[in-house]
């Protein structure tokens, strides 16, 4: 069985999320003196960038089993949700404000879609019709 080629989602999210941690360490290092808010901001533009790339290659793949993808997509990315959003309540009772809370909860969104899409493709990248037809169980 050869294996098909896929775009290198796996890499692109990692240095994507990669850059999302940096931003966050950068603030967190400033917090609660004034933040200055550029390099954060590079970082969020640069992970946000290769998030849409990451995304729209991976739409570009033939017969990707998408439903597959989706099945495991859609419920970790309820479950992202909420711990991005636990995390933005941290945020918010303690008192961060303005750009810094703009930029984090931001990166806290782009966590909240990477790390989904990470788990779907993985789960869609080995899953084998041919397999399940057969009755073996499937990916």
């Amino acid at each position: 069985m050869s294996e098909r080629k896929y775009p290198p989602v796996t890499g692109i999210a990692m240095t994507s999320l990669g850059l999302i941690v940096a931003g966050g360490i950068y603030l967190s290092a400033h917090l609660p003196r004034h933040v200055p808010i550029g390099p954060a901001v590079v970082l969020l533009v640069l992970s946000a960038l290769l998030m849409a790339y990451n995304i729209y290659s991976l739409t570009r793949v033939k017969d990707f089993p998408w439903d597959r993808f989706f099945a495991v997509a859609k419920w970790s990315l309820l479950a992202y949700l909420v711990i991005a959003g636990l995390i933005e309540y941290a945020f918010l009772k303690n008192h961060l404000s303005g750009a810094p809370l703009v930029v984090l909860t931001l990166s806290l969104l782009i966590f909240a879609i990477h790390v989904p899409t990470l788990l779907g493709f993985t789960v869609a990248r080995y899953y084998d019709p041919d397999q399940e037809l057969a009755g073996a169980p499937a990916a």
